[in-house]
This record gives C-alpha cells, sequence and structure tokens, in this order.
C-alpha cells in the first residue's frame, strides 16, 4: 500500500505540465511587481511557480495522511479556486491563449475526492454544489446533487436546496416540484420542507402573475369578457356559418382559459396545505406558518381564497386559539392598501375580531408579539392616515396593559 507521500507525489507529478506551460507563457509573476527601473527577471516567474508547487505539496501531504480532516481539503480548494481566478485575469490582460477549464477541472477533482473520502460530510458536498452553480456547469451540478441526495436522502435543506436551483437556475418548476414531492416521502416529519414547497408554489403563481401584468395579459382578458359580454346582448342567436372563429380569437380565449385554471387560483398551495394537516394533526403552530408564508405574498391573485382556506381550518379546530385570532384578524385587511377608501372599513373589521377573542392568559404575550408585528408594517407605511396611526398605536398599549394585568379577555374597546 503507497505511503502519504507517494501518494502525494503522485498528484503533484500530474500538475507539472500545467505548471511548465504557466512558466513557458509567463502568466505567473511576483506578488510585488518590478518597478521600470528593475525589469522582470525570468527568474521572478520560476519563484511564484515555486511557491504554488510548495503549497500545493502541503497540502496533498495533509490530505494523503492518516489524521486528515475535512478542512484541509475545503482549504485547497478554495486554495485552487483563488489560482484559478488570478490565472484568468492575467490570461486576459496578457492576451495569451491558454485553456480556460484546467483550474475548474482541477478544483472538481479536490472536491470529487473529498467527498469521496468524507461522504458525510455536508459542508463539503455544498461546496462543490456551490462551486458548480458560480461556474455554471448545470450538467456537473446535476451529477453532484444526485450524489449527495442518494447518499443523504433524510437531510430536507438538500432537497429544498435542489428545489431552488431548478427554480432560480432553469426556473424549471416541474423539476423543482419533483425534487420536493421526492424530498418529502423521506422527510415526512419536516416541517421546513412542508413549509418551503407551499412557498415554491406561491412563488410560482406570483411570477405567473407578475408576467401577465407585464406582457398585458389581465388586460386583454377584460377586454376579450368585455367584447365577449356585448356581442352576447347584440346579436342574434349563431348559426352554424358564424362559428367561425378567428387565430386572434381562439389566442385571446387560450389566454382566458390559462387565468381559469385551477393552479392558478390556488389549489396546489390548498393542497398542499390540507396534506400538511393530516400529517401534522391539525396543528395551530403550523397553520400560522402557513398564513404568514402566504400572507407576505402581496401580489399573488389567490392570495384571498387560500388564506380564507387556512383560517376556515383553524376555526374549525382551533376556535380558542390566538393564533387562529390572529389569522381571523388579519384577513379581514388582506388586500386592501392603506391608501384604498375600504382600509378603515376592513382594518374595524379587525378590531371587532380582536375585540371578541377570549384566549388562555398564558396566551397572551404571544397574540400581543404577532399584533404588534401586523401592526408595525402599517405604521411604517408613511400614507397610513393619521387617525388610523392612532387608533392602532392606541389598540397595541391596551393590548400590552391588558397583556400585563393577566386578564384572559384581551379585547380593546373603543
Amino acid at each position: 500500500m503507497a505511503g502519504a507521500s507517494d501518494k502525494a507525489r503522485f498528484y503533484l507529478e500530474q500538475s507539472i505540465p500545467e505548471l511548465k506551460e504557466y512558466e513557458r507563457k509567463k502568466i505567473f509573476s511576483l506578488v510585488c511587481a518590478p518597478s521600470a527601473s528593475q525589469p522582470r527577471h525570468p527568474d521572478h516567474f520560476q519563484d511564484e511557480i515555486n511557491s504554488i508547487a510548495k503549497k500545493r505539496s502541503d497540502f496533498e501531504h495533509k490530505i494523503n495522511a492518516r489524521e486528515c480532516a475535512p478542512s484541509n481539503y475545503a482549504r485547497y480548494a478554495e486554495f485552487e479556486i483563488n489560482v484559478d481566478s488570478l490565472r484568468r485575469k492575467r490570461v486576459k490582460r496578457l492576451k495569451v491563449r491558454a485553456p480556460m477549464h484546467s483550474g475548474q477541472r482541477r478544483v472538481f477533482f479536490i472536491l470529487d475526492r473529498a467527498t469521496r473520502k468524507f461522504p458525510g460530510d455536508i459542508g463539503l458536498w455544498m461546496q462543490q454544489i456551490e462551486y458548480a452553480r458560480l461556474q455554471k456547469a448545470y450538467k456537473k451540478l446535476s451529477q453532484i446533487l444526485t450524489k449527495a441526495l442518494r447518499l443523504h436522502p433524510s437531510k430536507p435543506d438538500l432537497w429544498t436546496y435542489a428545489a431552488h436551483v431548478a427554480m432560480e437556475d432553469h426556473a424549471d418548476v416541474t423539476e423543482a416540484r419533483s425534487y420536493m414531492q421526492r424530498g418529502l416521502r423521506f422527510c415526512k416529519g419536516s416541517r421546513s420542507l412542508w413549509l418551503e414547497y407551499m412557498k415554491l408554489e406561491v412563488l410560482y403563481i406570483a411570477k405567473i402573475a407578475a408576467r401577465k401584468q407585464i406582457l398585458g395579459i389581465e388586460e386583454l382578458q377584460k377586454q376579450f369578457m368585455d367584447d365577449t359580454n356585448a356581442d352576447l346582448e347584440t346579436l342574434p342567436q349563431s348559426t352554424a356559418d358564424d362559428r367561425h372563429i378567428s387565430q386572434e380569437g381562439a389566442n385571446e380565449a387560450l389566454l382566458l382559459k390559462m387565468a381559469n385554471t385551477r393552479a392558478l387560483s390556488g389549489a396546489i398551495p390548498i393542497a398542499i396545505f390540507d396534506a400538511a394537516m393530516i400529517q401534522f394533526k391539525d396543528d395551530d403552530k403550523l397553520c400560522l406558518d402557513y398564513f404568514d408564508t402566504v400572507h407576505n405574498m402581496d401580489s399573488l391573485s389567490c392570495l384571498s381564497s387560500v388564506l380564507q382556506h387556512i383560517t376556515d381550518h383553524m376555526l374549525r379546530c382551533w376556535p380558542s386559539s390566538w393564533r387562529t385570532v390572529v389569522c381571523n384578524m388579519k384577513l379581514s385587511c388582506v388586500g386592501t392598501a392603506v391608501t384604498s377608501p375600504a382600509f378603515p372599513r376592513h382594518f374595524g373589521s379587525s378590531l371587532k375580531k380582536l375585540q371578541e377573542a377570549s384566549v388562555e392568559v398564558a396566551s397572551c404575550k404571544g397574540l400581543v408579539d404577532a399584533v404588534r408585528d401586523w401592526l408595525q408594517n402599517f405604521l411604517e407605511n408613511d400614507s397610513l392616515d393619521v387617525a388610523l396611526r392612532q387608533i392602532m398605536l392606541s389598540t397595541l398599549s391596551r393590548l400590552e396593559v391588558a397583556a400585563e394585568s393577566g386578564h384572559a379577555r384581551i379585547g380593546v374597546k373603543d
């Protein structure tokens, strides 16, 4: 069996042609560039190349030793990343021809050796994944993710990360859903994974809504509906010869059909919520987390329907929970801007629900904290009416006093 020195020498000899090319093309020089009065000497290049070779030798001896730690591989890879970054900059500045992916291959080779030796270290896997993502080596990234997930299927963070990569880098919602659904098979008890799955679907609907707004599809749908209703009122009953639909009309009808699909109306987030409630036996804390996840997406077209479904479920299962009070209170102001004429009426409805709330004294602090955070979002808006601002401040003050006094009913009276 070869010793540590023999293994280190074997890997170092493989990098000799690369170092020879650096010397021949004069890519590396002294760290401190010589002045005009002191011209650059050929040995300057050799000194820097010797420094790179020495550093590689030190790392190779460390990682091939018996007491090797995962951090040695991580530092070695970081060193090679820095060398490759410097090499790319100098190649660009000197305008010389050189292989552009040699440094990338070397870094991947080091990280592959690291994950083979320490397959249980998540940090090394994430370093390799992040580097592949930074280099936009998507084929390599897919291979690394597949290996990592096969070795660590019970790590919910890995499944979440893989889904976000598919969504953000490739805009592939089908692949992202696949990662999430496979992750839930292995991590059924992970609350964070269930929440991330909901967040993924909510973000997808929000992106579709934003894209429709940019492309003007919503105005087209409205115009199409108006024209259709007008035609139905003015035109006589159509005959077989009148049923020819133009290509433009067919496209408009297709857009309208896409807008009315169940996926864009919140059916998928609602299905995820229902499945999570079965898994976690109607946990009210998880319900509140789901509510806040959807509530933070102001531009969501199906915001009201999803939040209404969550609130109705909480009213059925936990009618006396302070978390139910919070969700029911927030629901009245969903989708209403503070500058809207309807906001005072909706906010009054929220205050009325809060007044009628009756929860346990031990839960008062949680309710007060939730109401404070909710009101603070309104108070930070400079467009808020002065009278409404005073009502919110007074409401918050009375809530805190009621919670400190220990009253079971902490409603605020006008």
